[in-house]
Formats: C-alpha cells, structure tokens, sequence
C-alpha cells in the first residue's frame, strides 16, 4: 500500500510469525467457530504460547515488555484474514493495560501470567442494558460489607462474556456521587452469585463471544478494587485512547484487506463478455477505495508512532476512531455493491466484514461521541 516507517525488523518478524499463527491456526477453524458462537479456548492456550497475548505486559510479570506496535501488528493480521471471532485485542490491549497501569504488586502476579499465556481470558464490563456510552449512570453497584463489596446489577453486550476467567467491572461503589462513585472492580469468573446470560445472536461477529452478564450479591474482597475507589471514571477514559486507537488499527486494515478481496474478484468475474474490472465505474470506485485506504493508513500509523511515545490525546485518538470506522462502512459497501449478489454470500469473505464491522461504529464509543468530544475541544475556550 505504501512504505510504512513505523515497525523495525522485530516488529516485521514478530508480523511473519503471527501471519503463520493466523494462517494455520485461526482462519481454518473460524467457520465452525462462527457456528458454535465462540472461539475455543485451545487457540487462546496456543496463542500464549506462540507470544502472541499482552505483548505489552512487562518481563516480571511474564510478557516479553514489548511496545504497543507488537500487539498493533497481531491485530492488523488477524484484520487482514478477515477472522474477527478471537477477541485477543481486548484481552492483550484493553484488559491487561488497566492491570499494568492501576492493579497492585499481589493483583499483578496473580493475574497477569496467566493473562499472557492464555489460560485466563479477560473481558471488561461497562455498557448496561439502559447505560450505553453514559458510564456515569451505570447502576451496577459494589457496595462496602465489612471486608467485601457486594455487587449487584447488569452487563450487556460484553465481549468475551462466555469465556470470560476474570471481568474488571465498572459499577459504582457510592451510587450518589454521579461519575465520581464510579470504581474498577476485579470479578473472577467463578464468584458465587455470578451468572452469565444467553450468548447474544449478532448480525456479524458470529464467532465471538458476547453475552448478559448478571451479578446478584456478589461478594468479593475489597483487595479486589482495581486502583481508587471512586476514580473507575478516570481510569477508564484514561484508557479509552488506546481502545479507541485499537479499533482504528483494525479497520484501516480491513478497508486494505477489502480492497485486495474486491480487486481479485473484480478481475476475475465477467459480465458482458468482459471483466466487471474492465468496465470505468468498477475502476473509478476502486480507485477511490485505494485514495481512501492510502490516507486512512498514513493517519492511523502517525496515530500508532505518537501512541508509542505517549503523545496521542484522547480528541486525536476519537478522531482515528470515529474516521477510520466511517471510512470502512463506506468501504466496504462499496465493495459488496462491486461483488453483486455474491457479495451478500457468507460464504465470501467481503459479506462476513460487511456484517462484521458494523459494529465498529459503535464499539469503543459511537461516532456521535466521537463528534461531541471532538467539537468539545474544538469550541472550549
């Protein structure tokens, strides 16, 4: 697509092992895991095994302490071979960084080994049945008892809810405080009290796990709390950027991997005696989807290098986000639109990102959010 100036030689060989990992053990079983509605747990065991999961996760705590771009690069290949059921971006750049920037020493060594290699899976909690992208009214509750918060409440749409061994939960330890009450709280998977819901029917990523979670006098001890009680706001839009710039990553890839897919198939398919790629409509719109990806690609990796040196802001991120997402819809539309009826076959990996990344419009906050915290900034004073 263009030279890219943001990974070394170590980042490119850690790409060629990942590439492979994709290759042989994650696109072959993905149909079927599409059909079970979740991934197996094997392929997380073999991901950590291959140094694949938090990447980012320093050497004392059993990763490899490598940077952001390690786990930008397993992203991107997963994006590329279309194969959206493994959720390890949320478990290795979501989860893990709220543990390695606020969890204590005893939290730490306990949880994340385990965490990189793949025998525990992690989710996130926040969205609520009436709270979507208003964290500060969630009603989940962790109310102080002695030595325990109990908790009480509702999740819903949380990915990796099915598989999930540990979930950091956003609830509210002071329910009169607004935003301020809210804390981070660790729920281990096998709580009593703890049940999960219905693995949720979605229009696309069918193989990835996502589920109600309910928790009715859930008792966990207060060494639990996941950094200040009453700062779980704060943590969590401190580490909206990286998801935000997550999801970007993913989809500039996506609109890359969809430009290949339709290219191919537009050569190859005839109409009319002559290849749909012959005819100047089919030309004209590929050549706005190449503008379109060679331009996302340059934002997103400048977003990636100023990521790495702790200089991306949360309006710069929202922007990557809220483009990056846009673009792909627009993308990939497009792209259905050239495959013609085809394109609307699962069986073609153009209508499985079509269904799949509808999503991404709403996922990590939706591009209306994207827009007010973007216009905030613009018009403050």
């Amino acid at each position: 697509m263009m030279k890219r100036e943001i990974y070394n030689e170590e980042h490119e060989l850690f790409r060629a092992s990942a590439r492979r990992f994709v290759e042989e053990r994650v696109a072959p079983f993905h149909a079927q895991w599409e059909k079970d509605g979740q991934v197996s747990r094997e392929v997380w065991r073999e991901a950590g095994e291959g140094g694949f999961l938090c990447c980012s996760v320093p050497e004392e705590y059993g990763g490899v302490g490598g940077d952001f771009r390690f786990g930008a690069v397993f992203t991107e290949e997963l994006a590329r071979m279309g194969t959206s059921g493994p959720s390890f971006h949320l478990h290795s750049e979501i989860v893990a960084p709220y543990l390695i920037h606020y969890g204590t020493e005893e939290q730490k060594r306990k949880w994340l080994p385990k965490m990189v290699s793949g025998e525990v899976i992690a989710a996130v909690a926040m969205t609520e049945p009436g709270a979507g992208s208003d964290l500060q009214n969630i009603r989940t509750t962790a109310i102080a008892d002695g030595d325990d918060y109990v908790i009480n409440g509702q999740k819903v749409f949380i990915s990796n809810g099915q598989l999930a061994d540990l979930v950091v939960l956003a609830c509210k330890t002071d329910p009169s405080a607004g935003g301020k009450g809210v804390s981070l709280v660790l729920v281990e998977g096998d709580r009593e009290g703890f049940t999960r819901g219905r693995n949720l029917e979605k229009a696309g990523y069918k193989a990835q796990d996502t589920s109600e979670l309910f928790f009715n006098d859930v008792r966990v001890p207060k060494s639990n709390l996941l950094g200040v009680e009453g700062r779980g706001f704060k943590q969590l839009m401190q580490q909206l950027a990286q998801e935000r710039l997550v999801i970007a990553v993913r989809s500039a890839t996506s609109i890359e991997a969809a430009l290949e897919w339709t290219t191919t198939y537009t050569k190859e398919r005839k109409a009319f005696g002559q290849s749909i790629a012959d005819f100047q409509n089919t030309r004209f719109k590929l050549a706005e989807i190449k503008a379109k990806a060679v331009m996302m690609r340059a934002f997103v990796d400048r977003c990636i290098a100023d990521h790495v040196k702790g200089e991306l802001d949360a309006v710069t991120a929202a922007i990557a986000k809220m483009e990056s997402t846009e673009i792909l819809w627009q993308v990939l539309d497009s792209c259905v639109q050239l495959h013609g009826g085809y394109g609307y076959m699962w069986e073609y990996p153009i209508c499985r990102a079509w269904a799949d990344n509808r999503m991404s419009r709403i996922a990590g906050g939706t591009t209306e959010v994207m827009k007010e915290i973007i216009s905030r900034d613009l018009l403050k004073d």
